[in-house]
């Protein structure tokens, strides 16, 4: 296969990659706590290639943007909202999760949880427990207050190393067990009746997709190009 085809195939892999991500965070542009990806690109040749052999664009990691979204009043006494860094904990069937969705519940019995049904943790590392039946007054330091006394204490928890934190599913990260344990949120500001709103801005994500797009047709271009350029020399070595 010619170089020129082999780059433009590299090319047209690499955009699909950033189409994926692109589309993934216009789809969570609405959703509370999410946090817009991005990727690095970078050249790669094979060492095994020869000296000649080219340089072939590649998305050569992804990143997640931990920046702050803006805070849309909800009026419900259960959705939480956290200024600053730091993560709610919940415990799930496969461990903890970091997240920064504030959208919470409570159970029949009390247990108050996320919305996917994961129990929120407080500051002592268990689930918190609540009387449905009393009003829940939640502090901008994360003390749970009923029945004018502290029953509980949101745990706000952030991560040294932003880097160790994987995405699992849309607001959730699980940390790295070989990277810097979580560590209590040192300015981190609550906010009950609130959520975080999303950080990705629709209107530059919709921009920077009709241009990987457009990359992308050029790129389907070349191909057919180099294609036409083989089938030439095919041809008229045919005739020799």
């Amino acid at each position: 296969m010619d170089t020129l085809t082999v780059a433009a195939a590299s090319g047209m892999r690499s955009r699909m990659e950033s189409l994926d991500l692109l589309a993934n965070n216009i789809a969570n542009a609405s959703t509370s706590g999410f946090k817009s990806d991005g990727e690095f690109h970078a050249l790669y040749t094979s060492a095994d290639a020869g000296p000649d052999a080219p340089e072939l664009p590649v998305i050569e990691k992804r990143w997640t943007d931990f920046s702050q979204g803006t805070l849309t009043a909800t009026g419900s006494p259960l959705d939480v909202a956290i200024s600053g860094s730091g993560f709610f904990v919940a415990r799930s069937p496969g461990g903890l999760l970091y997240t920064r969705n504030g959208s919470f519940r409570l159970s029949t019995g009390g247990l108050l949880q996320t919305q996917e049904g994961y129990p929120v943790l407080g500051s002592d590392g268990k689930p918190i427990q609540l009387d449905p039946g009393q009003t829940i007054e939640i502090g901008g330091d994360g003390a749970i207050h009923q029945g004018g006394a502290e029953v509980a204490r949101l745990a706000v928890m952030e991560c040294p190393d932003l880097d160790a934190l994987s995405k699992r599913g849309s607001t959730y990260y699980s940390l790295d067990p070989k990277g810097l344990p979580a560590r209590p949120a040192s300015s981190a500001g609550i906010h009950q009746g609130a959520l975080e709103n999303a950080n990705e801005q629709p209107a530059q994500a919709a921009v920077r997709l009709v241009s990987v797009l457009r990359q992308f047709e050029m790129l389907q271009r070349a191909m057919s190009l180099g294609s036409s350029m083989n089938k030439q020399a095919i041809e008229e070595v045919a005739k020799v």
